[in-house]
């Protein structure tokens, strides 16, 4: 599991997390069943609190992505690939939502956004 936090990103530190966290799962960095490191160790080892950590692995869970076993940890949830696949687009198409508001803001058409998506995407 690797994770890399900013604290010049404007999102939540729990968001951060939860988005790397799920993104891993989804591309399948980080298998069914794998044993996530207790909460306590990942806010020690990022040198944040433990409430943020609380918070993704919280929402990790609602979405469906782990699952807790009582006394023993969380764990990543044995997902099908379809169901990886479906996440992937509801996770995309909410980012999405939100974004697509900011550049109608600034006046972008739509081919002019797909241009800069186009030119961005290769980089």
């Amino acid at each position: 599991m690797n994770i890399v936090l900013s604290n010049t990103s404007g999102k939540p530190i729990y968001q951060q997390l939860f988005e790397q966290i799920s993104a891993q799962i989804i591309k399948g960095e980080l298998e069914r069943d794998y044993c996530l490191p207790p909460i306590r160790t990942v806010a020690k080892e990022l040198r944040i609190s433990v409430i943020p950590v609380k918070k993704a692995w919280e929402d990790l869970e609602r979405e469906g992505f782990i699952y807790t076993m009582a006394g023993k940890g969380c764990f990543v949830a044995p997902l099908l690939p379809v169901q990886l696949g479906t996440m992937r687009d509801e996770l995309a198409i909410d980012k999405l939502k939100k974004d697509i508001a900011f550049y109608k803001g600034l006046g972008l058409s739509l081919p002019e956004l797909l241009d800069l998506i186009q030119r961005y995407y290769d980089a």
